[in-house]
């Protein structure tokens, strides 16, 4: 049976990968199984300070063995499923989703999973999203409002936030942009850490949308961010502000000095990749490729913006 196409939205960009003769790309998402289980195991214990609990953890990773700690929940056993699929292919993956959720109805993950398999319409991912934000909600139940400006830190959100990116992403592959960037503003309320990169997807949806006031407001929030999203969106939207002004340029200079890729591919001197890099790099071509893919409409929905690079990078 010829394996589905997968994809990974980011910023409204479809994201496709080649299907090409290349080992399996290990799931970040199984990674968590070892943190669940270490959880687990600290929520068994007792500690009078947290100077005590890092002892014990030092102990537990100098003997070389992590203890076992079965799931004890429902929703625990459909997560420890959720492992299981994410490190499986093809059809066994939707099987083991399908299971988790017989388990617990709560079990966000397995709607992304769902989502992320579906051969179906946009619609029908979104409803599975939908379904997933739903049930992650319910998994969190009154510990939800503990958890806000902290997200992503506690184990039990990812579930939910993974849901809510991509309810994010299709609303805005459907033309659904404000809600889309609605939803991405308020994960950041609940995580300003951005563990996740939403600012990333946000900025260049608000690029595209033209609200340079929210982008703005945006870029100053994370100022210190040295990354070619950054600096090159920031020199962008203060040629929007001022056109060829000495503060556009010298902003753009130090983009180029971070990142000297970018000029080529925005401007077309070099072609972009049929499949875009999964891992992302400092200063590097992958991270070039990856600014290019997301704000390159930005870029060319700002009269003159193209042709000031090219004379500024002279």
């Amino acid at each position: 049976m010829a394996r589905k196409k997968r994809f990974k939205r980011w910023g409204g960009v479809s994201r496709r990968r080649k299907a090409e003769a290349l080992p399996p790309i290990p799931d970040r998402r199984a990674m968590e199984r070892t943190l669940a289980n270490i959880t687990r195991l600290l929520s068994e214990q007792e500690f009078d300070s947290p100077e005590e609990m890092e002892a014990f953890l030092n102990r537990v990773f100098q003997s070389g063995r992590i203890p076992t700690i079965p799931p004890r929940t429902p929703l625990e056993r459909a997560q420890e499923l959720m492992y299981d699929a994410w490190e499986a292919s093809g059809r066994r993956r939707v099987e083991l989703a399908l299971r988790a959720l017989e388990i617990s109805p709560d079990c966000a993950d397995a709607y992304v999973l769902l989502a992320e398999e579906t051969a179906g319409s946009l619609a029908e991912a979104r409803d599975l999203y939908e379904k997933g934000v739903a049930a992650g909600e319910r998994a969190l139940g009154p510990h939800f409002k503990e958890y806000v400006g902290q997200f992503w830190g506690f184990l039990e959100t990812r579930p939910y936030m993974r849901a809510r990116a991509g309810l994010a992403a299709c609303l805005w592959a459907m033309g659904e942009c404000d809600a889309a960037i609605e939803h991405y503003r308020d994960m950041l309320r609940l995580n300003p850490n951005d563990n996740q990169g939403i600012r990333y997807i946000l900025a260049a949806c608000l690029l595209v949308m033209g609200r340079d006031d929210d982008l703005e407001r945006l870029l100053a929030q994370y100022e210190d961010d040295p990354t070619a999203a950054w600096l090159y969106t920031r020199a962008l939207v203060t040629f929007r502000r001022e056109g060829d002004s000495p503060k556009a340029c010298a902003q753009l200079r130090e983009a180029m000095e971070q990142n000297p890729y970018v000029p080529d591919f925005l401007l077309g001197r070099r072609r972009m990749p049929r499949s875009l890099p999964v891992y992302i790099g400092f200063g590097g071509e992958d991270e070039a490729i990856a600014y290019t893919a997301d704000f390159l409409a930005g870029w060319r929905q700002t009269p003159g913006a193209l042709d000031w690079l090219a004379a500024v990078e002279k």
